[in-house]
């Protein structure tokens, strides 16, 4: 009872009681030990807030809106870019930002310079999204320049695929119902997930994501679910299966936190939510 009370009162005075992480056995792990419902939830341990970004301000993308933890005892955290679809703003992916940031991450949810770039271009974006957020942003300090990660959707989720390609450094790629007429990935030496959807009609999982994932090396940490009787559109409205996996990959290779690993190795079973599912398994860095 002291527990809640106390719980209580520091939710109404705006602050979190979170434990730390053990640092001596890995610096970069944030918040507490994760289970199956704290990765489903809406929120996490982390209050948020956020800052736009416009596009006066940004060079090589569209702009943007950062959302971050603000707790300012835990050092500093991965940074994750997210792009859009085609035609889409970042009000698509709206939904996801606040939702990682609760759980410890940095997502710099991005406008594409028009609604109309290819997969190749909104890779460069994502990127020069990147170097804004640990160069130029207001909370530049706070990202950590050495554990950066992308995510799309559709045409952003092409993108993606195209920016871990072209820089390796990335710890961790999550395409989402991806898109890109290039189907050979086999350079791609980032982590990567990604993500179709079985009925899909506009980036079909038999001409987009199975190619992709079958493609990409077999050495590499990868991962591909199928959610089950979902759309080309799934990733635009709040899923719980899209922002779990992608939070357990992001924590288990942005953040090298193994305590994550349970939730992707083994290899979860195909149910209501995933029609299929392939994994290398995490493994230790």
């Amino acid at each position: 009872m002291l527990a809640a009370a106390t719980a209580a009162l520091l939710a109404v005075a705006g602050l979190t009681l979170i434990p730390n992480a053990s640092a001596a056995e890995n610096p970069f792990e944030r918040g507490p030990a994760p289970s199956a419902s704290s990765l489903a939830a809406a929120r996490g341990p982390f209050a948020t807030s956020q800052v736009t970004v416009s596009s006066r301000d940004a060079s090589g993308f569209g702009g943007g809106t950062i959302y971050f933890p603000t707790s300012g005892g835990e050092g500093t955290f991965g940074g994750v870019a997210v792009a859009p679809g085609f035609t889409a703003s970042r009000s698509s992916m709206a939904w996801l930002g606040p939702r990682l940031a609760s759980q410890g991450f940095i997502v710099f949810n991005i406008d594409t310079i028009t609604r109309s770039d290819q997969p190749a271009s909104r890779g460069r974006q994502l990127l020069a999204a990147l170097d804004f957020l640990v160069e130029r942003s207001p909370i530049r300090d706070r990202v950590d320049p050495d554990r950066l990660a992308v995510m799309g959707h559709s045409m952003g989720g092409g993108g993606a695929l195209e920016a871990a390609e072209s820089r390796p450094t990335l710890r961790a790629a999550i395409p989402l119902t991806p898109w890109n007429l290039n189907k050979n990935w086999s350079r791609v030496q980032v982590p990567t997930m990604v993500i179709g959807a079985e009925r899909d009609t506009i980036a079909s999982v038999r001409s987009h994501s199975e190619p992709f994932f079958d493609s990409l090396p077999s050495d590499l940490d990868k991962a591909y679910l199928e959610l089950n009787n979902a759309s080309h559109f799934a990733p635009n409205i709040p899923n719980a299966t899209i922002s779990s996996f992608s939070l357990a990959w992001l924590k288990r290779f942005v953040d090298d936190d193994t305590r994550y690993e349970q939730f992707l190795c083994p290899p979860p079973r195909p149910d209501g939510e995933i029609s299929e599912y392939q994994d290398t398994c995490a493994r230790a860095s």
